[in-house]
């Protein structure tokens, strides 16, 4: 009767052999590692869809308050010198020349100006818009005043700005009329574009 032989493996191979046998019985497919990447792809979208909504929202939070500083401002001012700023001497050329912008007018931390007349009595810098993006009157890329014409230079004004997430409720309340009766809205109540202001000192 004759023996059986047995060849011995050495180490390197025993060890290929347990690896292989352990990545085909236990390991993962190739189908549910594509469903993990996918998943994981997924829920990164939604992250990163979240955050900028957020983003949003909080710029927008800041441009609300920012318009709410400059309009106290500008009140204060009127109540001291009797007018408000008149446009057209800031160096803008978005969307004219008769408007002040907070991009091109900035000079020396402020942008709503006659020249060098500018509200430093009751701000110590005029807030500009949070993303800055490029001029675009009026979609985007600034804060926009103008207080020149329409039967009163100086005696009435508007502020123009946008949302970047609309809708907003305060798109319900804007618009300015001018001394003479124009009206100003450069909105259609659903685009996040505001207009508001004042006219012959009140806000």
């Amino acid at each position: 009767m004759q023996k059986q032989k047995f060849t011995l493996l050495n180490p390197a191979k025993r060890e290929f052999r347990r690896k292989r046998n352990y990545l085909t019985g236990q390991g993962f497919t190739l189908i549910e590692l594509l469903v993990v990447i996918t998943i994981i792809g997924l829920l990164a979208t939604i992250v990163l869809v979240s955050l900028n909504s957020a983003q949003k929202k909080a710029r927008d939070a800041t441009r609300l308050a920012d318009i709410q500083q400059i309009r106290k401002a500008l009140r204060f001012y009127y109540q001291e010198h009797g007018s408000y700023p008149i446009s057209g001497s800031c160096g803008a050329s978005v969307p004219n020349g008769g408007w002040c912008n907070s991009i091109q007018s900035f000079q020396n931390g402020h942008w709503i100006r006659n020249g060098t007349t500018n509200l430093s009595e009751f701000l110590q810098r005029d807030p500009v818009d949070p993303k800055g993006s490029p001029l675009s009157f009026p979609n985007s890329g600034a804060y926009y005043y103008f207080a020149n014409g329409y039967g009163g230079s100086g005696q009435w004004y508007m502020l123009v700005f946008r949302l970047e997430n609309p809708p907003h409720l305060i798109e319900k309340q804007d618009g300015v009329t001018a001394p003479n009766g124009h009206y100003f809205h450069y909105g259609n109540g659903t685009n996040g574009i505001i207009t508001i202001g004042a006219s012959a000192g009140w806000q």
